[in-house]
């Protein structure tokens, strides 16, 4: 098995212990399309809390995520990601529920969403934005579970990796289209990736680019094209991700 296909599977178990809960009253906080929309000077950042990964292993266990979240926010994050998954990330809902009381900023429920009980497990906990991945779904479950966050006024990060998971990102309507240098069967990395795909942008939406960033220089790569960059790993690593989260706000 690929490493998506190893992680679904263990989703698909999570999910059906998952009771669905009653939608509780939303967090409050600003659009983050919208401010990708009014921001367009400088590359935004999503700064990911992020303890461990399927190919790194353990990356940051110790981690405070409310301390590192509110380093991300000093710094001019746009955006906090967290990855709620418990078995191959060893994050939880908890984590993100602990960031979204301490910050102001918009919170993404960064998982491998294939239910509704996870949208409304989400929004419960604070999450305005949530993310779906193409390569994840069926054709039918993404256009079903895109109207489901959008009814539950969630907004949606459509994920893609390839032509025509972008074109079926452009045909959904989707705002927020995030772009993943990592190939999720072999976890591989390239932000070549990125640049590639930029030349079939076709709609009003705000691009993000995921994944691989250390340096400015490799946000400078995709400052032409993207909105955003989201980063983890290399935040998650430093001592100080106040100014590593600083130190990526490049000009576009």
């Amino acid at each position: 098995m690929t490493f998506l296909e190893e992680i679904l599977a263990q989703k698909a178990i999570e999910v059906a212990e998952m009771p669905k809960a009653n939608v509780l009253e939303k967090r409050k906080t600003y659009s983050f399309y919208e401010f990708l929309k009014a921001n367009t000077t400088n590359m935004q950042l999503i700064a990911e809390v992020k303890r461990a990964s399927p190919s790194k292993g353990e990356i940051n266990m110790e981690v405070n995520p409310i301390n590192q979240a509110k380093a991300y926010e000093a710094a001019g994050a746009g955006m906090i990601s967290v990855l709620t998954d418990p078995f191959f990330f060893k994050g939880s809902i908890e984590d993100l529920r602990e960031v979204a009381k301490n910050v102001e900023i918009p919170v993404l429920c960064k998982d491998f969403i294939i239910s509704e009980k996870q949208l409304i497990r989400a929004r419960n906990a604070g999450a305005t934005v949530v993310l779906l991945i193409i390569s994840a779904l069926e054709k039918e479950e993404l256009q079903e579970l895109f109207t489901q966050a959008l009814a539950l006024d969630l907004e949606v990060l459509v994920e893609v990796h390839n032509a025509a998971e972008l074109a079926i990102a452009q045909e959904l309507g989707a705002k927020l289209i995030g772009v993943n240098n990592r190939n999720l069967h072999t976890f591989e990395v390239d932000i070549a990736i990125s640049e590639t795909l930029a030349s079939d942008f076709a709609t009003d939406a705000c691009f993000i680019s995921e994944s691989g960033f250390k340096t400015a220089a490799d946000v400078e790569r995709v400052s032409a094209s993207y909105n955003a960059v989201l980063v983890g790993e290399a935040l998650m690593r430093e001592k100080t991700p106040e100014i590593a989260a600083g130190k990526l706000k490049v000009t576009r």
